[in-house]
C-alpha cells in the first residue's frame, strides 16, 4: 500500500515539475505555470523568509512610525493639509475598530507633542535616519524577493527616500483633493443624477477601496525594488496583494469584535498585540504580492527545489560558452549589448545562475559591463583574442580567494599530476577556438576544430 502511494506521489511530483514546456500545449502550459505559482507561493510562506522579513518591518515600522508621520506632518503643514494624516491613520487602522480610533488619537498626540524646529541639528539628523531606515529596510525585502543582491548607490536612495516621504504625501493628498473637487462639481453631480449611471456611481465607489490600494501596490512593486519591474508583472502582483489587503482588513475587523477574552486576557495590552497583529499581516500581504509580480515576471524560479540553484562545474560552463557566444555575436553583429535581465530571458536560467558567470567572465576580464541603467555586458577586448580556454579557466576558478585557491589545498604528487593533464588537455582542445568563432556560429568548422585540434592546424 506505501508503495502505491510513494508511486502515486511520485508521479504527480513528475507531472508537475517534469513537463518540459516545449511539449506542451499553450493552454496547458498556462495551467501548470498557474499550478507551480501556487505550490512555491505557498512554499515561501510556509518555509521561506518572508515572514521573518514582515517580522523585522513590523519592528522597523514600530521605531520609525512616529517620526516618519512626524516628517509627513511637517510637510503637509506647511500647505495646509495636515488634518489628513489622521483620516488616512482611521483608515488604515479601521480593522481594529474602536481600538484602532484608540491608537490613532495616540500616533497625532505624539505627533503634536513632537516639535521639530527644537530638535536640533543632531535630532533632526536622527528624526532623518528613522524615517528612511523603514525605507531602506522595505527596499532591502523587496530585493531579497527579486534576487537582487546589487544595492542602489548611496545618492539614488537618499533622493529616492527623501521623494517619498517629501513629495509623495503631497501627491497623495493632492490626488485625493482633485477626485472630491471633481466629485463635487455640479454637472458631475447632475451626471451622476442618472439612474444606471446612478448605479455605476454606487458600484464604483464601493470598488474604489480596492482600486487604490492596487494602484498604490502597483506602483510600491514597480519604484522599491532595485530592478527593472514590466508594468504586467507589477500590475498582477498588486491586484492580487490589494484584494487580499483588502479581504484581510474584513477578516481582522471580524476578528478584533470577537476577541473580548484577549482584552480580559492582556489588559491594556491587547490594543498593542492586535496592533501589531495587524501590521504583521499588512507587510506579509505586501511582500506576498511582491512575489507574485517576481514569479510573473521570471517563470524560470517556479522549480520544485527552494532557495537559490547551485550549478554543476558542467551546468557553468555550459552556460558561460551559451552566454559568451550571444554577447559576442551581438559584438561582432553591431547590435545592442545583452543585459542581465534579457540573458536571463533568453537562456530560461534562474537570474541568479547568470549573474554567477557574468561575474566570473567579469573577474576574468573577458567581460565589462557599460555604465548603462541597466548596465550591458561587452567583450572586454577583441573577441578574435579571447580563446575558449580562457574562459574556462575564468569559469573553473569563479568563487576562489586568497584563502580558498589549489595551492591552500596539498594533495598527493600523483593527484597534482593528474589534475596537471587535465587542465593541460582541456587547454589544448581549445586552444585554436576563439569568442569570435563561437559568435559566427560555423558550426561544422567549431566542432571539428574542438574534436581535432591538429586538423584545424594542419590546414
Amino acid at each position: 500500500m506505501s508503495d502505491n502511494i510513494t508511486d502515486f506521489l511520485a508521479r504527480i511530483e513528475n507531472a508537475i515539475w517534469g513537463g518540459q514546456g516545449e511539449a506542451m500545449s499553450p493552454w496547458r502550459r498556462r495551467v501548470m505555470r498557474l499550478v507551480r505559482m501556487a505550490l512555491v507561493l505557498g512554499r515561501d510562506l510556509a518555509f521561506g523568509q518572508l515572514t521573518l522579513r514582515a517580522m523585522g518591518l513590523v519592528y522597523t515600522t514600530l521605531l520609525s512610525l512616529v517620526p516618519l508621520l512626524a516628517l509627513s506632518f511637517s510637510v503637509l503643514k506647511a500647505f495646509g493639509v495636515y488634518n489628513q494624516v489622521e483620516p488616512i491613520l482611521l483608515n488604515f487602522l479601521a480593522p481594529l475598530g474602536e481600538k484602532g480610533n484608540e491608537i490613532t488619537a495616540r500616533i497625532m498626540q505624539f505627533i503634536g507633542n513632537m516639535n521639530v524646529g527644537v530638535l536640533g541639528s543632531v535630532g533632526l539628523a536622527l528624526l532623518l535616519y528613522t524615517a528612511v531606515s523603514l525605507m531602506q529596510k522595505i527596499e532591502e525585502s523587496f530585493n531579497f524577493i527579486w534576487h537582487v543582491s546589487q544595492l542602489r548607490g548611496f545618492g539614488e536612495r537618499f533622493s529616492r527616500y527623501l521623494s517619498v516621504l517629501l513629495v509623495g504625501p503631497i501627491l497623495v493628498f493632492a490626488a485625493l483633493g482633485i477626485t472630491a473637487t471633481v466629485a463635487s462639481m455640479s454637472l458631475v453631480q447632475e451626471i451622476m443624477s442618472v439612474g444606471p449611471l446612478d448605479q455605476a456611481a454606487r458600484e464604483g465607489a464601493r470598488l474604489m477601496p480596492y482600486a487604490l490600494v492596487i494602484a498604490a501596490f502597483t506602483f510600491v512593486y514597480m519604484f522599491i525594488p532595485n530592478a527593472r519591474v514590466r508594468l504586467v508583472p507589477a500590475l498582477m502582483g498588486g491586484i492580487l496583494g490589494g484584494v487580499l489587503w483588502q479581504t484581510a482588513g474584513w477578516a481582522f475587523a471580524a476578528f478584533v469584535a470577537t476577541s473580548t477574552r484577549y482584552a480580559a486576557i492582556y489588559s491594556s495590552f491587547a490594543i498593542l498585540i492586535l496592533f501589531l497583529i495587524w501590521l504583521y499581516v499588512s507587510w506579509l500581504v505586501l511582500l506576498f504580492g511582491a512575489s507574485v509580480a517576481f514569479y510573473t515576471q521570471h517563470p524560470e524560479y517556479l522549480v520544485a527545489q527552494a532557495g537559490e540553484p547551485r550549478l554543476s562545474n558542467r551546468m557553468r560552463e555550459r552556460l558561460a560558452l551559451a552566454v559568451m557566444g550571444r554577447i559576442g555575436e551581438h559584438f561582432v553583429a553591431g547590435r545592442p549589448a545583452w543585459t542581465l535581465q534579457q540573458l536571463t530571458q533568453t537562456l530560461g536560467v534562474p537570474m541568479h545562475a547568470v549573474q554567477v558567470v557574468l561575474e566570473a567572465l567579469e573577474r576574468g576580464g573577458l567581460l565589462a559591463r557599460s555604465g548603462d541603467d541597466p548596465p550591458a555586458y561587452l567583450p572586454a577586448r577583441d573577441p578574435a583574442a579571447i580563446t575558449l580556454g580562457q574562459l574556462m579557466e575564468s569559469v573553473r576558478a569563479a568563487g576562489e580567494d586568497r584563502f580558498l585557491k589549489p595551492e591552500a589545498l596539498p594533495v598527493p604528487p600523483q593527484v597534482e599530476a593528474i589534475v596537471a593533464r587535465m587542465s593541460q588537455a582541456l587547454t589544448i582542445s581549445v586552444a585554436d577556438v576563439t569568442v569570435k568563432d563561437l559568435a559566427t556560429r560555423a558550426s561544422e568548422p567549431l566542432v571539428d576544430a574542438v574534436s581535432n585540434p591538429a586538423a584545424k592546424s594542419s590546414d
